[in-house]
């Protein structure tokens, strides 16, 4: 069944959560687009968070220059910013309310890729679930994962209705695998913070791109198993490179310039298959790609 609520009758809060690895780029500003215009034409509030979760990755001074750059692009959020870095302490709590259906794994990832079941549709492999009724002997604890229902079983099946694409399900058992929730350098996993995050935010709707769809099932389970309430989900496509490749810092996506900030926001317009015209200035932009989105939904709807 699906876990979806309509939210009639409450406020819409939407949220861009970028991971500050690196500056802006065309890729992440389709995301942040989507995310705002959907706010906008929801008459809702867009909350601003930073997914820095994984300390390691996060690069000196990209959150500071993810924030300047919406700024410049007329891009304003409401409330604080919220940091993940600072909020482990939430996680942790939620990790306890788990109780047995989480467990240490002591798998290396090559041991994994190795076991070769079967392989996710983002492109891991499975997990075989070694380590499930107990670590073997001499292994220690590296990794803690959550164990999701056997195959077959009707709450291992995950059906949710995404605002862009339709119908959508997930076999968690077949498609994914027990997932993890800490990883092995001791850092919380994302899906663990994204979803409590979004409970604890109030969000009703996520926006955000298809690269994160395979993630959305993993999210409604921990959803229900922590009995948090799941947000609309509406996933964007992706821009890509030459190879086919999602354009992100990784592979070399070039920082947004900030100094023209109209053709970078026409840019990505023109990729969510918005017609905005001819627009003079950045503060004449936003209605009117507002009035976009809203009735580019109109269309989808129809």
């Amino acid at each position: 069944m699906s876990n979806q609520q309509n939210y009639i009758g409450q406020n819409y809060v939407g949220r861009f959560a970028p991971s500050p690895t690196g500056p802006l780029h065309a890729g992440s500003l389709v995301a942040a687009m989507a995310s705002y215009l959907d706010a906008k034409a929801h008459h809702g509030r867009w909350l601003l968070r930073m997914e820095d979760v994984d300390e390691a990755r996060t690069a000196a001074g990209a959150a500071e220059s993810i924030l300047a750059d919406l700024i410049a692009l007329g891009m304003h959020w409401d409330g604080e910013v919220v940091y993940q870095s600072q909020r482990t302490a939430l996680y942790e709590a939620a990790f306890d309310r788990l109780g047995r259906l989480a467990y240490p794994c002591g798998c290396t990832r090559r041991e994994i890729v190795d076991s070769r079941i079967c392989v996710a549709a983002d492109g891991a492999a499975v997990y075989p679930g070694t380590c499930r009724s107990g670590l073997p002997v001499g292994k220690p604890a590296r990794a803690y994962r959550l164990r999701v229902p056997d195959p077959g079983h009707i709450d291992e099946l995950i059906i949710f209705d995404d605002r862009w694409l339709g119908r959508v399900q997930q076999h968690l058992a077949i498609e994914v695998g027990d997932f993890v929730l800490k990883r092995a350098d001791g850092f919380w996993a994302y899906q663990l913070a994204v979803v409590v995050d979004d409970a604890d935010q109030n969000v009703t709707h996520v926006v955000r791109g298809a690269d994160l769809l395979d993630s959305t099932g993993r999210q409604i389970y921990l959803q229900r198993q922590l009995k948090l309430a799941a947000p609309q989900y509406l996933h964007v496509p992706v821009i890509t490179n030459a190879d086919g490749e999602k354009l992100s810092k990784q592979n070399g996506a070039q920082a947004i310039d900030v100094t023209q900030p109209l053709l970078a926001l026409n840019k990505a317009a023109w990729f969510l298959g918005l017609d905005i015209g001819q627009v003079d200035s950045v503060a004449a932009f936003w209605p009117l790609a507002t009035t976009a989105w809203a009735n580019l939904e109109l269309t989808r709807q129809g």
